[in-house]
């Protein structure tokens, strides 16, 4: 698999020199096609400022990141948002879905904000539903579903696109655990059979080792970063716990 994301030397400064806080200090890494990525740290070391300078919703201070070869920090404004839209999908805590629609409707805007035929709507729904196994509420509204069915409405609804990179930030926070592990077995398929490339933010170490390599932040900076590899995800969850006792915190430091 190639490369579709690459960050170099990002930083990213807040406030006026006599009061500079440094939220990310020089960060590179890459991530290849298809590649589920987690992120870590405790709160203040950088995760979300780091995931608002990939998504643009933050401007970076120093540095470029470049998302299948373009170098999004060089983009326009008009030319950013159109970008964004049309490459990035996202996935939030709070799930983001609008109550007035229905599931069906809800998958669908996506589709209709990037001016997809209407004709091929109904199509690309029903099969992004039966991927992530909701086709039988596609008629409900979000509160009449549960919290997991509303999750993994806002998963089609980032994936219906064909997106080139998911953004998930904190995904199974306002979720129980059995919704929790149905979510993150969802996104590991995900990414092993639809191919699609995952940069998820979580404090949770299940969710975690769910992915294929981790990255952790500290103050900012990456500390380190662990792959799978052949390991189980038994073994990932009991080194995710070894770096974070490392970095000075553990299991009583995520949710």
């Amino acid at each position: 698999m190639g490369e579709i994301l690459r960050l170099e030397h990002i930083q990213k400064y807040y406030g006026n020199q006599g009061n500079l806080t440094k939220a990310i200090r020089d960060i590179s890494f890459s991530v290849s096609e298809g590649e589920f990525v987690g992120i870590m740290g405790a709160s203040g070391s950088g995760k979300t400022t780091l995931l608002n300078c990939i998504s643009t919703i933050d401007t970076v201070s120093a540095g470029h990141i470049y998302l299948d070869g373009t170098d999004v920090t060089e983009l326009k404004e008009r030319e950013l948002a159109r970008f964004r839209r049309e490459n990035l999908g996202f996935i939030f805590q709070d799930f983001n879905l609008l109550d007035t629609l229905t599931i069906s409707e809800n998958i669908a805007l996506a589709l209709t904000i990037n001016r997809v035929p209407a004709d091929a709507i109904g199509a690309k729904v029903a099969e992004m539903a039966a991927a992530l196994n909701i086709s039988d509420i596609l008629d409900k509204y979000p509160y009449q579903v549960s919290g997991g069915q509303r999750q993994r409405c806002a998963c089609a609804r980032a994936l219906v696109n064909k997106p080139k990179l998911i953004l998930a930030d904190e995904p199974t926070g306002a979720l129980d655990s059995h919704s929790s592990q149905m979510l993150m077995a969802t996104l590991q398929s995900i990414s092993e059979q639809l191919g699609a490339t995952i940069l998820m933010v979580t404090h949770d170490v299940f969710s975690a080792s769910y992915a294929d390599r981790i990255l952790f932040l500290r103050d900012g900076a990456i500390f380190t970063e662990i792959r799978r590899g052949r390991d189980s995800r038994k073994v990932l969850f009991e080194k995710i716990l070894g770096v974070l006792t490392m970095m000075g915190g553990g299991q009583s430091d995520v949710r």
